[in-house]
């Protein structure tokens, strides 16, 4: 008679322990995604950088708009990596609660994919300006 109960609790803590081992491969994959981010928009940061210091940054660009672009990568990656961060304590607190019941979060990977995509316009701007 106790059987049940057991295989049934047994069954629930190998969900709860596959969706907590699959929050953790989200979260790192959001930590591989902001560092590339972080990465790209600190290579494009010392490119211009370079090109300052070197007297080949055009002079028709006051507001260095490679800056702006590199600066935006870099934010883009924090931000995502602190909404990334959130979700994931935000799904190990509802998982660690007995009456666990499926609750849709905002999608942070299509709110990366709108600024990235508003950075990319910026950008398209910014070559022919």
């Amino acid at each position: 008679m106790t059987d049940k109960p057991l295989a049934a609790n047994i069954a629930n803590e190998l969900a709860r322990e596959r969706n907590r081992e699959a929050a953790e491969r989200t979260l790192m994959a959001w930590i591989r995604t902001a560092l590339s981010l972080i990465g790209f928009g600190f290579g494009i940061g010392k490119l211009a950088a370079y090109l300052d210091k070197a007297g080949l940054h055009p002079a028709h660009d006051p507001p260095h708009t490679s800056l702006i672009f590199g600066t935006s990568f870099i934010v883009l990656g924090i931000v995502g990596l602190s909404a990334a961060i959130v979700q994931h304590v935000r799904v190990l607190k509802r998982l660690s609660q007995p009456d666990f019941a499926y609750d849709a979060m905002r999608p942070i990977a299509m709110t990366v994919a709108v600024l990235l995509m508003l950075v990319g316009v910026f950008g398209l701007f910014a070559m022919f300006w």
